[in-house]
């Protein structure tokens, strides 16, 4: 499971890089590296991202394997 956590943190770090290149440059790294905002390995991309979200959300609010109970953040 820390291996899925740290594969969805990747992916969501490279998600928030690919927005802050659009919200500055309207440049899309994703697009670029894989033929255009259409192609095929661009939505694998961007789906994978999406779920990378959702995954980290709950791991956010599901309690951690420690004692105290505190939300697992990742």
């Amino acid at each position: 499971m820390k291996a899925i956590k740290m594969l969805t943190l990747v992916l969501l770090i490279v998600g928030g890089l690919n927005w802050g290149l659009w919200g500055l440059f309207e440049f899309d790294l994703v697009a670029t590296i894989f033929g255009g905002n259409t192609a095929m390995l661009s939505k694998v991309v961007y789906t994978l991202v999406g779920v990378s979200a959702i995954v980290q959300a709950i791991a956010l609010f599901t309690p951690s394997s420690a004692q105290d109970g505190r939300p697992a953040i990742a």
